[in-house]
């Protein structure tokens, strides 16, 4: 067989194994044993594993937001902040005060701009206070803020946030996961919510 011959060969192949969809081990990995981090019956968990400090996920989130507002009712998203030390938990912990107190639909794209577009908060060297005071702004009180970032809910969602990274493989961020089997991979952000996409339609099949 002459070389010629074999990439025509080649060739012929990669329409087929796009037509195919996604691939393990190349668009996604697959999470032995991945359990959702909220399951819902008859609902598809999406988890972004974020941090308000990156700026990968502070450019993801228009992006996100747009894909968000076009899924059907079977699909369950839940934002998980990482957990990984340092600034990364003082900024989950945020998350997590303003989740109890209900102003995420207000504060979280507010957050994230404050910190990658005005830069009126630190990427890293920032404190609980600074963080409670910046939510005053959405009509939290600065020391209840602060008293619930310190308190059990935000310890418990922290504590919840490592576990679920670790056993997903989760090693950066912005990091899509669904239904806690397939850690998405992805060329670009529009390539992983592709891939996404792929995922939740076929665990909705499987599940009918």
């Amino acid at each position: 067989m002459n070389l010629r011959l074999v990439l025509l060969l080649l060739l012929s192949f990669v329409p087929l194994a796009h037509a195919a969809g996604p691939v393990a081990g190349v668009d996604y990995v697959e999470i032995p044993g991945g359990q959702p981090f909220a399951p819902s019956p008859g609902k598809v968990e999406v988890v972004e594993m974020f941090g308000y400090s990156c700026i990968h996920c502070a450019r993801l989130e228009p992006a996100l937001l747009a894909w968000k507002q076009r899924q059907p009712a079977h699909v369950q998203f839940s934002p998980v902040p990482a957990a990984f030390g340092s600034y990364w938990d003082v900024y989950a912990r945020a998350f997590a005060a303003a989740s109890e107190l209900r102003l995420l639909p207000r504060s979280h794209q507010a957050l994230f701009d404050a910190i990658h577009v005005q830069g009126t908060l630190p990427v890293q060297a920032v404190t609980i206070g600074e963080v409670a005071a910046f939510h005053a702004r959405f009509g939290a009180d600065p020391a209840e803020f602060e008293r619930l970032m310190r308190g059990p809910g935000a310890d418990a969602l922290l504590q919840r946030s490592r576990r679920f990274g670790m056993a997903s493989g989760v090693e950066g961020t912005p990091s899509l996961i669904v239904a806690g089997k397939y850690r998405v991979s992805g060329r670009n952000f529009a390539d992983a919510l592709r891939i996404t996409d792929y995922l939740v339609a076929r665990e909705h099949a499987a599940a009918q």
